[in-house]
């Protein structure tokens, strides 16, 4: 990095020169957004693409530049002169400065390995289980908004941006999504947003595939604003249309084809389970713990990153701790050692297309998997062998989406209006007529609209799958 007469400025693989002001500079520069240069994007999938490589810091920046270039679009930006001046700023340039700092946070909490270990904190869910932060998940998001608002020491998040006369509780807001301006929200959180506009190139870039890749330039010219009732919202021009429809079919495809690939979720699913033991021993730190540390101002906090997780992990192999626990052990070999193990097969374990709108069909074949599963399990308890392993890695909800179908929105409404939800993605045709992507007749989206991707896996130990395979579990 270096700066120029201009300002402070980098260099992102995907968008060329980014400009950044003073206090963005400083906060990239702190120790607590300089932890998440050690955490890689995309967890465990680097065994699968060895390029896969990328952190969250350099996802976050570029997020920060999509949600500029959104607001841009939108004719909501103030000029380059106004944002990067350290004078007084109008309500115009606090908004834009504020949506900028909300992109480059949002990202802050995350856990080693990304969301790898935060769902093994989610379950274990001890915040909740002492009632110290009731109804709040021990997830990214809350931690990442304990960090802006609870720093206020030197070098913290907290005390950076008051020194710019910049409220931490504003951008926790828009970090979690519910900040005073839907538009705001929508820049941030919702079907088409600055975050996902990041990812799927970024992440296409760096395992060298092309799934997740779409016309970004193009997408970027017909974001608008339309008006329902007093209320501005984010729109996409109809001209668009089939852009937009690229877009989230790129995400399906990149969820379906290396998220849940079994190639590489198999390592994240087993890092889950092997996290949750170590929360369950006090083999690891604790949620808890983190945010004392935060509060506190120890730098203690910076080494909870991939290394930590790896270290602690070579750690308990080495020494023994995992002797006690055979199965555990072979799972922690799998991680380090990238050892091999095994996906369980059968007709109750294949790929299929549902509906979002039949929950209770739905329940009927996500039991069908789990029931392999349980019997599985069952069958391994039976053999008595401490040393066989199985994970399950079957999605209760349904998490590979086009986009939520419109029976859903509507159940879940919180406004009188459809329209002024947050997260659909809104088309525009001009006098003021807008319609739910899902609604329109001559978009491929609306005939998908209810469709969701379930892919269940189960994964085991080579000796487990030979063991499986005898008692015909699997195939």
């Amino acid at each position: 990095m270096e700066a120029n007469t201009s300002g402070k400025i980098i260099y992102d693989p995907l968008y060329g020169f980014i400009h950044l002001t003073a206090l963005e500079w400083e906060i990239i520069h702190s120790p607590f957004y300089q932890r998440l240069r050690w955490i890689k994007q995309l967890g465990f999938s680097f065994y699968v693409f060895p390029g896969a490589e990328h952190s969250r810091f350099g996802h976050s920046i570029g997020v920060l530049y999509n949600a500029h270039c959104i607001l841009k679009s939108i004719g909501m930006a103030v000029s380059d002169d106004e944002l990067f001046s350290n004078g007084a700023k109008s309500e115009k340039a606090l908004f834009h400065q504020s949506l900028r700092l909300a992109a480059l946070l949002h990202d802050l909490g995350t856990f080693p390995f990304s969301h790898t270990t935060e769902m093994s904190y989610i379950s274990y869910g001890e915040t909740c289980k002492t009632n110290k932060r009731r109804n709040l998940a021990d997830d990214h998001e809350n931690l990442g908004s304990f960090i802006i608002k609870n720093t206020d020491y030197p070098t913290g998040i907290t005390h950076i941006l008051k020194s710019y006369n910049i409220d931490p509780q504003v951008i926790s807001d828009w970090v979690k999504g519910v900040g005073k301006s839907l538009i705001g929200n929508q820049i941030l959180h919702s079907e088409v947003d600055c975050d996902r506009m990041d990812y799927l190139l970024r992440d296409a870039h760096y395992t060298g595939l092309n799934y997740g890749t779409y016309d970004r330039s193009y997408l970027l010219h017909h974001f608008e604003t339309s008006s329902i009732g007093n209320q501005d919202i984010l729109s996409i021009n109809k001209n668009a249309i089939h852009c937009v429809e690229d877009f989230l079919m790129s995400r399906f495809s990149w969820y379906s084809q290396v998220i849940r690939s079994t190639r590489g979720a198999k390592y994240d699913a087993i890092a889950e389970r092997v996290c949750l033991y170590m929360l369950e021993n006090n083999l690891i730190l604790k949620y808890q713990e983190l945010l004392e540390m935060i509060a506190s101002g120890s730098e203690e906090f910076f080494k909870f990153n991939d290394f930590y997780f790896m270290g602690m992990l070579h750690k308990y192999y080495i020494s023994g701790e995992f002797d006690k626990n055979p199965a555990m052990k072979d799972m922690a070999a799998s991680l380090i050692f990238e050892k091999p193990c095994h996906s369980l097969k059968g007709e109750d374990l294949k790929q299929k297309l549902l509906n979002q709108d039949e929950p209770q069909k739905n329940e009927k074949i996500i039991k069908k998997s789990l029931d392999v599963y349980q019997k599985a399990v069952a069958a391994i308890k039976k053999k008595g062998d401490k040393e066989l392993w199985i994970v399950s890695d079957i999605p209760e909800k349904n998490n590979i989406i086009f986009v939520k179908s419109k029976s859903r929105i509507v159940k879940s409404l919180s406004e009188n209006n459809v329209l002024l939800t947050r997260d659909p993605v809104k088309i525009s045709y001009g006098y003021g007529q807008v319609k739910l992507l899902a609604e329109v007749e001559n978009s491929v989206i609306s005939k998908l609209q209810d469709t969701y991707n379930f892919i269940p896996n189960i994964y085991c130990s080579s000796k487990a799958y030979e063991f499986l395979k005898e008692q015909n579990i699997t195939e």
